[in-house]
């Protein structure tokens, strides 16, 4: 049977899970809960998946917008977002 990763993780003594730069956050407030969902709602046009949020067909965005969370042009090229708020 093949195997289905390479020696290199083992190797370093990595989890067999986790991925490599993961590492734990705990939530501090809801302002720091606020970012960390603007950082995942932005990914797909920082990566250059989509130009805008709304306009990444799988994002939770949408539904985050019905609940109140975000206004229906949030994010991207409307200036409510800095991306440079938070770093990876």
């Amino acid at each position: 049977m093949a195997k289905l990763r390479s020696d290199s993780p083992e190797k370093r003594g990595e989890a067999t899970i986790c991925q490599r730069r993961f590492w734990e956050h705990t939530l501090r407030d809801e302002r720091d809960l606020q970012r960390h969902m603007d950082y995942i709602q932005d990914n797909p046009v920082k990566h250059g998946l989509a130009q805008r949020v709304k306009d990444w067909q799988w994002s939770s965005y949408y539904r985050y917008a019905r609940m109140g969370y975000y206004d229906a042009e949030w994010g991207g090229d409307n200036g409510k977002y800095d991306p440079l708020a938070f770093g990876e």
